[in-house]
C-alpha cells in the first residue's frame, strides 16, 4: 500500500519521466534529509528512443516499457495525480484531482505535449489507412506492419515546423524503411519522399554532411520547408504549407510516417512559469529560473535551446542537482550546462552516425573515432548499450 503523501515538501518533482527520475535519483544519493516528492499520473514507464527500431521490426515494443513504481526512489512520494496549475507566487502547486501542493523549490520535468489534433485527418487516422507515427507506444507496431507490407508507390515521411523529442527520429525510420524495402525487393518501385518543414537535414555541419550523402545514395526525395497542415486519407494525399511561399502543396502517398507538432504542456503555456514561446523559462547555464529562483526546470519542458533528448537529460540533471542543493543551502550557483546532446541518427539496419554537441554545434563526441562516419558499432552502442544505461543507470541516478 503507498504510503500517505504530505501536502508540502523541500522538493517537488513535477512529472516522472526521463527528466524528473533522474533528477530524483540523484538528489536521493546527495539530498540529506531526503524530503522529495514526485507528482506522475502514468503506471507506466517508456524508453522512448527504442521505438525507432521497433517501428522498424527490431524490437518488440514491449521491450520499452516498464512499471513507473519500479522507477520511484526509496524514500521519495509519488502522488499519482497530474499537475493542473501551477502557481509559483505561493510556491504550490494544484493537481488534477484537487489537491493543493506547497514546496520550498519546485523542479519542472513535464515533458512535450504531442499536438496531434494539430492536423486535420491525423488523430482519426492514426494507426490505419497507412497512417503510422513511432511516436507513440499505441502506433509504433503498425509503422512496421506498413513498412514490411509496403509492395511499392509512394513512401512519404514528415518533420513538422515546432521542436520535436529527438529531432533525427523522423528521418531514422526511413532510412531504416528504404533499407527494408531494398532488401524486400520492393525499392525500384518506390519512391521515397522526405517532406520537412526544417531548412536542411541537420543543423550542424559535421553531421548534416553525412546525412546529406546518405540521403543520396538512398535516392530519397527530400523537401524542405514544407510543413504538413492536413491528411486527406480518404484519398491519401497529404496537404503542406511552402513556409516560405505559403502555397498549397499536395503529395500523394500510398504510406506516411507523420512526425505530429509539438509544444510544451498547456498547463505550462498558461502559468506563469512560461515564456513566450510557452516553455518554461530558464537561464541556460544554471538551469535555474530567471524569475522564480525555487524553480528550476530541466528537459523537454525546458526552453533550453537544445535538442531535445534523454542525452540532454543526463547532463543537465547533474547541474541541476547541484545548483539546487547549492540554492537550498543558501550558496552561489556554480554548476553550468554547457548545452550538450546527442542524436544517434540510425541510417539503416547496422549502420549509425552518433551526433554529439553543444549549443553552439560544436561537436563534444565521446568516442575516439570520427562519429560523423556510418558505424556498426555505434548502432549496436544505441540497441543495446544505451537502453541499459537509460534503465540501470540514468534513472537510478548512477549515469
Amino acid at each position: 500500500m503507498r504510503r500517505k503523501t504530505k501536502d508540502h515538501y523541500q522538493v517537488l518533482i513535477a512529472g516522472g519521466g526521463a527528466a524528473g527520475i533522474t533528477v530524483a535519483a540523484q538528489l536521493r544519493r546527495k539530498l540529506r534529509p531526503f524530503d522529495v516528492a514526485i507528482v506522475e499520473p502514468s503506471d507506466k514507464h517508456y524508453y522512448q528512443p527504442l521505438w525507432t527500431l521497433v517501428g522498424a521490426g527490431v524490437f518488440p515494443k514491449q521491450l520499452s516499457e516498464r512499471q513507473e513504481s519500479a522507477f520511484i526512489p526509496k524514500g521519495a512520494d509519488w502522488i499519482q495525480d497530474a499537475v493542473a496549475e501551477f502557481r509559483p507566487q505561493e510556491n504550490c502547486v494544484v493537481t488534477r484531482e484537487g489537491r493543493r501542493i506547497g514546496y520550498d523549490f519546485l523542479v519542472v520535468a513535464l515533458g512535450i505535449q504531442l499536438d496531434w489534433d494539430k492536423i486535420p485527418g491525423l488523430q482519426e487516422n492514426l494507426g490505419r489507412n497507412g497512417v503510422c507515427s513511432n511516436y507513440s507506444y499505441q502506433s509504433v507496431d503498425y509503422t512496421w506492419e506498413c513498412v514490411r507490407n509496403f509492395a511499392g508507390g509512394t513512401a512519404l515521411f514528415t518533420m513538422p515546423d515546432t521542436p520535436v523529442k529527438c529531432g533525427g527520429a523522423p528521418q531514422k525510420i526511413m532510412y531504416l524503411a528504404e533499407d527494408h524495402f531494398r532488401r524486400a525487393g520492393v525499392r525500384d518501385r518506390s519512391r521515397i519522399v522526405f517532406a520537412s518543414a526544417q531548412g536542411s537535414l541537420f543543423a550542424v555541419e559535421k553531421y548534416r554532411k553525412t546525412l546529406e550523402k546518405v540521403a543520396a545514395r538512398k535516392e530519397i526525395d527530400t523537401r524542405f520547408r514544407l510543413n504538413l497542415i492536413e491528411l486527406k486519407a480518404e484519398s491519401k494525399e497529404a496537404v503542406f504549407r511552402q513556409l516560405d511561399t505559403d502555397e498549397r502543396i499536395t503529395i500523394p502517398y500510398d504510406m506516411i510516417h507523420v512526425t505530429p507538432p509539438m509544444s510544451a504542456p498547456d498547463v505550462i503555456k498558461q502559468s506563469p512559469l512560461a515564456n513566450a514561446q510557452g516553455w518554461v523559462e530558464v537561464d541556460k547555464f544554471t538551469l535555474q529560473h530567471p524569475r522564480y529562483d525555487n524553480v528550476f526546470p530541466i528537459g523537454d519542458a525546458s526552453g533550453l535551446p537544445t535538442s531535445k533528448t534523454a542525452a540532454a537529460i543526463r547532463k543537465q540533471a547533474p547541474v541541476l542537482v547541484k545548483n539546487l542543493i547549492s540554492a537550498i543551502r543558501g550558496e552561489p550557483l556554480e554548476a553550468a550546462y554547457q548545452g550538450y546532446t546527442s542524436c544517434p541518427l540510425v541510417t539503416g539496419y547496422g549502420r549509425l552516425v552518433l551526433a554529439e554537441f553543444d549549443y553552439e554545434g560544436r561537436p563534444q563526441e565521446t568516442f575516439p573515432v570520427d562519429q560523423s562516419k556510418e558505424r556498426l558499432s555505434m548502432y549496436l552502442f544505441k540497441a543495446y548499450a544505451l537502453p541499459r544505461l537509460y534503465w540501470d543507470g540514468m534513472l537510478r541516478g548512477r549515469a
